[in-house]
């Protein structure tokens, strides 16, 4: 078997111990869930494992072994008049740090993504999902032995935050890249002390815009699942900026389904909370007068995440897909698509804001870099 074999024979046993192992990672994930504050909606949805998150956990690994490498491709060639032949082909970081909170999946997601794109990865979970992550770093490990692979391809950080701040330091490593996942004072926390590119997976804070134009019935639907289906999600609904042309009867439907739906609803608020990821059952509306007003909010207040417009105007929707400066924009379909696996890439590493080196769900065509491979014999300059 290649690398790439190895890989995903490591995948399918992965897939087959999650399987079977899903009792007492269920069980394992209940210890973590009993020292968890129940109240805080968010925090609980993202730290608990049940069928369906084992299940998707399967799933990713399932739809990754059907992807090809993303490793040794040519990007570029070129015949120099000398005889070079030159090409830019596409190669692993190395080793990869990702710093997570709450979600034991990711420990398998990432892992996943990581090691299908040749690189090697360093997990930082937090301590509320400690168990749960040191139970899947262990399925990893067999899962690695089994297929005559090094287990040290992955290593869980079980570290507290005194700590980390040290490793971040002095690493014991070569760290080629850093992902964190978090919040704002551990990323800068991280983008000041790192010693190699960092890729921020930052705060969501989405925003949809109602136009004139738009079907009511599907702008509706469209804010209440956006808002309701995943509130742990990063890429749920926070605003909502509603062209102050509609009806007032739609505001008012708006308001009265979303509080039917125990959904908080905020309106007139200061700039503080148009900035702020809410992860919670809260959402602000707002009226605007045109497009272009929509267009400046959104660039002012939003995460640079996911943004979302409703109409059946398509210039107008050009015109919003165009100036919206965010990772993802969509027309007429809701924020929560923005996800690896929904993207059809298989698995995310994180959902970048940055614009360099890549924006968006990190899949594993993401997670490689490039390398120029010059050919001779003899030539000089």
């Amino acid at each position: 078997m290649n690398k790439n074999d190895l890989i995903n024979n490591t995948f399918t046993i992965m897939a087959e111990l999650l399987d079977e192992h899903r009792a007492e990672l269920i069980n394992t994930n209940k210890a973590d869930l009993a020292e968890c504050d129940q109240n805080d909606r968010s925090i609980y949805d993202r730290l608990a494992i049940n069928d369906a998150k084992v299940d998707g956990m399967i799933d990713s690994l399932k739809k990754l072994i059907s992807i090809p490498s993303p490793l040794d491709k040519e990007l570029y060639s070129f015949e120099h008049e000398n005889g070079l032949n030159i090409s830019n082909i596409t190669v692993p970081f190395g080793t990869i740090l990702i710093i997570y909170e709450s979600r034991p999946d990711v420990t398998v997601e990432a892992t996943a993504t990581a090691l299908k794109s040749g690189n090697k990865i360093l997990l930082k979970g937090g301590k509320e999902a400690k168990r749960s992550n040191l139970y899947l770093c262990d399925l990893w490990e067999k899962a690695l032995e089994r297929s005559q692979l090094d287990t040290a391809m992955i290593r869980y950080l079980n570290y507290d935050r005194k700590k980390l701040q040290e490793y971040l330091k002095t690493p014991d490593t070569e760290i080629d890249l850093i992902i964190p996942r978090g919040g704002e004072r551990l990323i800068a926390y991280v983008k000041e002390v790192a010693k190699c590119p960092v890729l921020i997976s930052g705060r969501g804070n989405n925003f949809m815009y109602i136009a004139e134009s738009a079907d009511l019935d599907m702008a509706l639907s469209l804010v209440v699942q956006s808002k309701v289906s995943k509130i742990s999600a990063c890429n749920s609904l926070d605003k909502v900026l509603i062209n102050e042309k509609l009806a007032e009867s739609f505001y008012q439907q708006l308001k009265t389904t979303l509080t039917e739906k125990e959904v908080e609803v905020l309106e007139d608020v200061d700039d503080t909370v148009w900035m702020e990821e809410f992860l919670d059952m809260k959402i602000v509306l707002g009226k605007v007068k045109d497009l272009q007003e929509a267009i400046n909010k959104i660039n002012r207040f939003s995460g640079k995440h996911s943004a979302t417009i409703v109409c059946k105007n398509d210039s107008e929707a050009n015109t919003f897909l165009a100036e919206v400066d965010c990772a993802a924009v969509y027309h007429n379909a809701s924020t929560r698509f923005t996800d690896g696996f929904q993207f059809g890439l298989g698995a995310e590493m994180a959902i970048s804001t940055e614009k360099l080196h890549h924006r968006g769900p990190l899949g594993i065509e993401q997670l490689v870099t490039n390398k120029w491979i010059v050919r001779g014999n003899g030539q000089i300059r």
